[in-house]
């Protein structure tokens, strides 16, 4: 029997998780795998707080050294989150000859070409499952499962918080702040949930996917963000009725050596399997020249769908450490064809247009010749009957059209005394 000796930094919701599931599923797991993962040291800087789990107080340490220095540590699992210490913690790690788990997003975007050539200059790895879609095994899948797919296309609905809170909107007809404050009391959201709102989160876990699909380091900088604070129920009631469910997603797609990287509200047509993706639930759709289509569906966080992934981890390294394996590098990943992002401006969409009017009469007159000056063409219109309210939306669904087209029309547009800026403008993607 071998043993595995493990230190995790970071005794939080997801740390607990991983602690409880490695003290309590210690011998099932070796009856498993036929190591014994032993659980050596915990490191946090609160090891007071009852985290509901019956620990030996000696595996407790508020010091760093017992996890980093400890020369029989073999695995070091990183679950404080954000860059610093993080990054620290990581390098010095693997300076010590120690393979790294983590569930850091935020990090790996970043840093993760440096962070990788680090692991492989000291014949280490660092394993990530935990940081894209929590129990979904996206990441070995996308290097494992399916290496010899030329990949085309990532779609990911991976952030579970605006998935519930635009879940909410439609099901129970709920303004957004009002879905946001329902999906905090629900637990399905962080008292500060600005970074999943508002399109961030997603864009962390589509830069990992696109390292992983495409072999290109990418920066957050590159990628396209735009949240679901705009959304309004009336559009996810008009999608539906136009046969479309409204979803934050995180788009990569291959145009030979080029990427687009995009996260933003997306009308997906209700037949796809991405549109029933509901509550806290991520799913990514991936396009490969081999597997044709397949679908990766499941809980996106959460502390014991996140655990899952972590121990995965855990057991995938404990296994290549019994068998005396090698390092695995992720060097050559880097050395892809893509040579560079397309800026938003240069792709192509439908889309549907939400403006905000002053119910006269002439309105719409002014808007079709704008969108006709930028030769953007219409395919339907809708506009709300006569009310009381002085503002009325109209809805326009167009063409395949240029954004930058599109973004000048719309800039045209919100200068007219008749609306009310900013006009609503969500992509249509055809999957």
């Amino acid at each position: 029997m071998y043993t595995v000796n493990i230190g995790i930094v970071g005794f939080g919701t997801i740390g607990s998780g991983v602690v409880e599931a490695l003290l309590k599923k210690r011998q099932y797991l070796k009856a498993k795998t036929g190591i014994d993962l032993n659980l050596k040291v915990i490191c946090d800087k609160d090891i007071r707080t009852n985290r509901g789990i019956k620990v030996n107080r000696k595996l407790l340490t508020t010091d760093l050294r017992r996890v980093l220095d400890d020369p029989h540590i073999d695995i070091v699992i990183e679950l404080i989150g954000g860059i610093h210490p993080a990054k620290e913690i990581i390098k010095k790690a693997l300076k010590n000859g120690k393979h790294v788990v983590t569930a850091n997003k935020a990090l790996l975007c970043g840093a993760s070409e440096e962070l990788f050539n680090y692991a492989a200059e000291n014949n280490r790895s660092i394993r990530f499952e935990a940081s894209v879609g929590g129990g979904i095994p996206i990441i070995k899948s996308l290097k494992e499962s399916l290496i010899v797919n030329d990949i085309s296309a990532i779609y990911g609905i991976v952030n579970g918080t605006s998935n519930y809170v635009l879940h909410s909107m439609e099901v129970d007809k709920l303004e957004f702040k009002k879905a946001l404050a329902n999906a905090k009391r629900n637990g399905f959201a962080e008292r500060n949930a600005t970074l999943d709102v508002n399109g961030t989160d997603s864009a962390h876990k589509l830069a990992l996917l696109a390292f992983l699909g495409f072999g290109k380091n990418v920066s957050l900088n590159k990628i396209y963000v735009e949240g679901i604070t705009n959304i309004q129920p009336f559009d996810i009631e008009y999608a539906r009725e136009l046969g479309y469910s409204i979803k934050l997603l995180a788009i990569a797609k291959k145009f030979g050596d080029e990427l687009e990287l995009r996260v933003h509200p997306t009308l997906v047509d209700e037949e796809h399997p991405l549109s029933n993706v509901r509550g806290i639930n991520n799913a990514i759709f991936v396009k490969g020249d081999y597997i044709g289509e397949s679908l990766f569906y499941g809980k996106g966080a959460g502390k014991y769908p996140t655990t899952s992934a972590v121990v995965s981890d855990i057991v995938d390294l404990a296994r290549d450490i019994d068998r005396d394996y090698g390092a695995f590098s992720h060097r050559n990943v880097f050395n892809s064809g893509i040579k560079r992002v397309r800026p938003i401006k240069s792709i192509k969409s439908r889309y549907y247009v939400r403006f905000q009017a002053i119910d006269r009469p002439g309105v719409l007159a002014s808007i079709s010749g704008i969108l006709a000056q930028h030769k953007l063409s219409i395919s339907s219109v809708k506009q709300v009957e006569h009310s009381s309210q002085r503002i009325v939306p109209i809805v326009m669904l167009t063409h395949e059209a240029d954004e930058s087209s599109m973004s000048a029309a719309l800039k045209k547009i919100d200068t007219l005394s008749a609306i009310k800026p900013k006009t609503v403008a969500i992509r249509i993607e055809n999957l």
